[in-house]
C-alpha cells in the first residue's frame, strides 16, 4: 500500500515550473531517495508533499490523508536543508526538540511528562542529550541538523522527509544517521531523503528516484545509479572519451 502517493503535481514559482507533472508512490517501511542537481525541484516537491506550497495542479495523499490533515495528526514530520535554519534565532537544543511535539501540547503548550520523555529520548537517539540546553547558533553543522532530525524524531512521526541531510556532514554523522534512518524504516516508518550525494545511496535506500521536475526513473539503486541513469539527473557527463561520438 502507497503512503506516499502524488498525482501529476506540478508546482510553480512567480511563473516558473519547479515541479512539473510529477507522479511517485512510495511504500511503508522504505528508505526512498530523491536523487537530483541543486534546482532540480526536489524541496519545491518535499515542500508540497508536507502542505507548505500549494500546488498549482495534480492530488497529494500521505497515508490516505490530505497533506493538511497529516500534518495536523502528527502523521509527517519535514527536516528542512540547514542552510534554511535560521541559527541565530535564540532557542536551546532543548527548545527545537521540543517543537515536535507541539501538536499534542493542547491549549497551554505546557509540556506533560509524556512530552519531556519523547524529547529526553530523541535527543539521546541522535546523542545530543549533553548539549539539550546549548543554544542552536552554537552548534556545529552536523549537530545543528541532527538536532532538527530530533524534532522530527519528538513528533513520533511515520512519514519523514529529509531535504538533503547529508550536505556538508563528516563521515562519522554520515554512517550515523543511515543507521538511524535504516532503523526507521525497520520500524514500519516511511522515509523520503533527498540527495546530491550519490555515494550514500546503496547503503541507505531500498529503492531510488532520480528527479529532474519530473521522476525521471523510480528503480532500486543498482538500476538508478547506472551512469546512463544517474547522468540524466546530475547533469553529468559519465561516458568515456573513446564513447563519445565526434
Amino acid at each position: 500500500m502507497s503512503v506516499i502517493d502524488v498525482r501529476d503535481l506540478e508546482v510553480s514559482y512567480r511563473g516558473v515550473r519547479a515541479v512539473d507533472g510529477a507522479t511517485l508512490s512510495i511504500g511503508a517501511g522504505t528508505v526512498c531517495g530523491l536523487v537530483g542537481k541543486a534546482g532540480s525541484g526536489k524541496t519545491s516537491l518535499f515542500k508540497a508533499i508536507v502542505g507548505a506550497v500549494r500546488p498549482d495542479r495534480g492530488t497529494i495523499r500521505l497515508d490516505d490523508r490530505a497533506p493538511h490533515e497529516a500534518r495536523r495528526a502528527g502523521l509527517v514530520a519535514y527536516v528542512p536543508q540547514s542552510e534554511q535554519i535560521d541559527g541565530s534565532f535564540p532557542v536551546s537544543v532543548r527548545d527545537v526538540v521540543m517543537m515536535g511535539r507541539y501538536g499534542s501540547l493542547g491549549f497551554t503548550r505546557r509540556p506533560r511528562a509524556a512530552d519531556q520523555a519523547a524529547v529526553d529520548g530523541a535527543l539521546a537517539r541522535v546523542e545530543l542529550d549533553d548539549l539539550a540546553d546549548r543554544p542552536l547558533g552554537k552548534l556545529s553543522h552536523e549537530q545543528r541538523t541532527l538536532a532538527f532530525v530530533a524534532r522530527a524524531l519528538a513528533q513520533e512521526a511515520r512519514i519523514f522527509l529529509l531535504d538533503e541531510p547529508f550536505a556538508g556532514v563528516d563521515k562519522g554523522t554520515e554512517v550515523a544517521l543511515t543507521r538511524l534512518l535504516r532503523e526507521l524504516a525497520t520500524q514500519g516508518c516511511t522515509v523520503f531523503v533527498s540527495t546530491r550525494d550519490v555515494h550514500v545511496v546503496p547503503e541507505l535506500c531500498d529503492d531510488v528516484i532520480l528527479f529532474l521536475r519530473n521522476t525521471l526513473l523510480h528503480a532500486s539503486p543498482d538500476v538508478a545509479l547506472r551512469p546512463e541513469h544517474v547522468s540524466r539527473a546530475l547533469g553529468l557527463n559519465l561516458t568515456r572519451p573513446d564513447e563519445q561520438v565526434a
